[in-house]
């Protein structure tokens, strides 16, 4: 079968909904994801401000905070001298890159299920090209469900 004839068994592009034309981009950012990851292993963590950083009376900085610690003004890339004053209550932990990887690869495993076209931006970030994605679902309804997975 040459191209052609191939060409022919698509329905005209006139007959296609616009919006299946378009690319379907999903962009997955997860926010507080160090903390996540310690609050994953330490659940007496859970409900309590966690800072994952440098020491509180070091020169380190904040890598991420929970939303319980965001509360109170701690930000990540904050000198952490200046998050225990904002936060003195607040758990500091050293962060463990390989445990990130490792949970940031089986993540990557949940979007590999929706998509071959993965773009890593970081440990915690990726778009996704879900245009072709198997299972007809609409860009929304698949990002829902990796959000549900993870």
């Amino acid at each position: 079968m040459d191209i052609r004839s191939r060409n022919e068994l698509r329905p005209p592009v006139s007959d296609i909904h616009p919006s299946l034309l378009e690319r379907k981009i999903v962009h997955v950012d997860m926010d507080a994801f160090y903390a996540s990851v310690e609050i994953r292993d330490n659940p007496s963590l859970a409900g309590r401000p966690v800072i994952v950083g440098g020491a509180p009376d070091s020169r380190g900085v904040v890598a991420t905070a929970s939303y319980e610690a965001r509360k109170f003004g701690v930000r990540s890339a904050m000198a952490c001298s200046h998050a225990v004053r904002l936060c003195p209550q607040a758990i500091f932990i050293r962060p463990d890159f390989e445990k990130y990887r490792a949970a940031s690869h089986h993540i990557r495993e949940i979007f590999s299920r929706h998509t071959s076209i993965i773009e890593p931006v970081s440990l915690d970030e990726a778009y996704l090209d879900v245009t072709a994605a198997p299972g007809g679902l609409y860009a929304v309804q698949i990002a829902k469900k990796i959000q549900q997975t993870i």
